[in-house]
C-alpha cells in the first residue's frame, strides 16, 4: 500500500510537472506584447519586423512601412545586383579595378572623395591605386561595411538599377539613390532609404534563394554570416549561433538586418531599425535585448 501510494503521488508531480511546461507555452500574441513593453522604454523612434521563416504565420510588424535613412544596410541590395549583373553577363565578381578615391555627387556631378576617418575599414585605403577584384571589394563592404568599397561598387551597377532590382523583388519603397558620404545630397534630403518591411522582404530572398540562383544566395549569406559588427542582433545570443546579417550606423540610427539560424534547423528572418536615438549607446542595447527576447521565444528558453 504505501509503495501504490508513493508511486501515486510520484506520478502526479510528474504530471504536474509536464502540465506546467505545456503551461509555459508562449505564443507570438505574448511575444509581441513583451516586445511593444520593451520598445516603449527606448527613447528614439523604432520599427521591428519579424517573419519565422519555418512558419509565416509567426510574424510581427511593428511601424514596417516607417521610412528610415537606410544607412549601410543599403549595401546589401548593392550585393544583390552584383550577382545579377554577373549572372547576366554585364559584370565579373573576379574581373580586377583600380581602386580609386573619387566620386561624383549625384547633384551637380562635382568630385568627392571618402575621408578614411569616417570610414569602418580603414584597411582599404592603403590599397588606392591598386586592382582589386569587385569580389574582394563587395566582401568587406558587407563585412566591415566599408564606404571607399560601396562608392566604388555602386557607381558601376548604377543606383537606379540597384533600386529597380529592389522593386522587382517586391520591396516597394526602399531606395537607392546614391553612395556614401556625397553631402550636397544629403544637404538636400537626397538620402538612401528603406522600411523594415522591404528589408524584410530582401532578407526573406536571400533566405529562400530568390534573390538570384541559389548558389548566389548561399554566397550572399556565406558572406553575411562573416558580419564583424554584432553588437546588435547577435550580441546577447549564444556564440554557436549563426546569424547572416547587415547593419547600418549614422548619428542618432542604428540598424540591424539579418537571418537567424537555429539549432533545430528552422530560422527567422529579423529587421530592427531605429532613429533620433537620445542614448546611442543604450538604445543599441535595448534593441539587443529586444533580439534577445526573440530567439528565447523561438527557442522557448524564457520571455
Amino acid at each position: 500500500m504505501r509503495n501504490f501510494i508513493k508511486h501515486t503521488i510520484i506520478l502526479f508531480v510528474l504530471l504536474t510537472f509536464i502540465s506546467c511546461k505545456t503551461d509555459t507555452k508562449h505564443t507570438i500574441a505574448d511575444l509581441k506584447t513583451k516586445i511593444e513593453n520593451q520598445i516603449s522604454d527606448i527613447d528614439g523612434d523604432i520599427a521591428l519586423a519579424l517573419l519565422d521563416l519555418s512558419n509565416e504565420s509567426n510574424s510581427i510588424m511593428i511601424n514596417t512601412e516607417e521610412s528610415f535613412h537606410a544607412a549601410s544596410t543599403m549595401k546589401v541590395p548593392v550585393m544583390i545586383e552584383l550577382y545579377k549583373q554577373q549572372n547576366e553577363g554585364l559584370v565579373n565578381l573576379n574581373d580586377s579595378i583600380v581602386l580609386v578615391n573619387e566620386f561624383k555627387s549625384i547633384v551637380d556631378g562635382s568630385s568627392y572623395s571618402m575621408d578614411i576617418g569616417d570610414d569602418s575599414d580603414d584597411v582599404i585605403y592603403s590599397k588606392i591605386g591598386t586592382k582589386q577584384t569587385l569580389y574582394d571589394l563587395m566582401v568587406p563592404m558587407i563585412t566591415v561595411s566599408s564606404n571607399l568599397a560601396t562608392n566604388v561598387l555602386i557607381e558601376i551597377v548604377d543606383a537606379k538599377k540597384v533600386t529597380q532590382t529592389m522593386r522587382s523583388l517586391g520591396a516597394d519603397k526602399i531606395e537607392v539613390l546614391r553612395g556614401v558620404e556625397d553631402q550636397k545630397a544629403y544637404d538636400l534630403g537626397l538620402s538612401n532609404s528603406t522600411t523594415a518591411n522591404d528589408l524584410l522582404v530582401i532578407m526573406k530572398a536571400i533566405a529562400e534563394g530568390k534573390a538570384g540562383t541559389k548558389n548566389d544566395c548561399n554566397a550572399m549569406i556565406a558572406i553575411l554570416k562573416r558580419q564583424e559588427w554584432n553588437d546588435m542582433i547577435p550580441k546577447y545570443l549564444p556564440e554557436t549561433v549563426e546569424v547572416a546579417h547587415k547593419t547600418g550606423t549614422i548619428t542618432g540610427v542604428h540598424h540591424d538586418a539579418g537571418i537567424v539560424y537555429l539549432a533545430d534547423g528552422n530560422s527567422y528572418a529579423l529587421v530592427l531599425l531605429s532613429k533620433n536615438l537620445s542614448d546611442f549607446e543604450k538604445g543599441t542595447d535595448q534593441l539587443a535585448q529586444i533580439s534577445k527576447t526573440i530567439y528565447e521565444f523561438f527557442t522557448q528558453k524564457a520571455l
